[in-house]
């Protein structure tokens, strides 16, 4: 590797420092070339990155991005796993803890998460934390719990309220498949027949006195004949 290609190599390093949200460092001793192509695409679903650099060139790209603190971690060979802000940490730190616990290699030495130091044993805690999506799907849960519990409630109070009419209908107070709202339709006394209906029969009496007055003869015709 020449001078350009070392000076390349440091200012990719020292972007990636910078874009990440997390930065994990490991002892890659002991790793297979396949074994690291099959990490590389396991990291990827976390949106992390495993790269092999070494040392010297490492802590000139740490000095350059301001992160000191992981010029601590360069002592023997040396990888970094460089997680994006928008990646998933846990879930990184966890693909890395897997594949040690499979292949007994790369055993954590430490790193850095939004600019603070982490240790072996947070790096551990981190591993054993649930991944972002199993953490958004026990969050929705929480909230809908109380919606679920009112829709339960309702469904049982609905229930409850049917079996209260069920009841009723076997005491007889309620004939079966009347419900109440036609029991008291049965019960209101009917309406009185509106009065322009009755108006005909009342012109017709009326006028029936005057058919008779006309056809009878008077008192005093009766009178004369006689």
């Amino acid at each position: 590797m020449n001078k350009d290609q070392k000076a390349a190599v440091v200012e990719e390093v020292t972007a990636q420092i910078k874009e990440s949200g997390a930065v994990f460092a490991v002892d890659y001793r002991g790793i297979t070339v396949p074994q690291a192509a099959e990490l590389r695409a396991r990291l990827l679903e976390a949106g992390a990155r495993f790269r092999v650099v070494k040392n010297t060139l490492t802590q000139i790209a740490a000095d350059q991005a301001d992160a000191e603190s992981l010029k601590q971690v360069l002592e023997g060979p040396t990888a970094f796993t460089f997680v994006r802000e928008d990646g998933d940490v846990a879930l990184a730190a966890k693909a890395l803890a897997q594949f040690k616990r499979e292949h007994d290699v790369l055993g954590f030495k430490g790193g850095i998460m939004n600019g603070e130091v982490l240790s072996v044993e947070q790096l551990g805690e981190l591993a054993r934390l649930p991944a972002r999506d199993v953490l958004h799907s026990q969050l929705v849960g929480v909230i809908a719990s109380p919606i679920t519990g009112l829709v339960r409630g309702l469904n049982a109070l609905i229930a409850g309220l049917a079996i209260q009419l069920g009841q009723i209908v076997e005491q007889g107070l309620l004939p079966a498949g009347e419900a109440p709202a036609e029991a008291a339709e049965a019960e209101a006394p009917a309406e009185p027949e509106p009065e322009a209906e009755e108006a005909p029969t009342e012109e017709a009496s009326a006028e029936e006195p005057e058919a008779d007055e006309t056809e009878a003869p008077s008192e005093g015709e009766d009178e004369k004949e006689g």
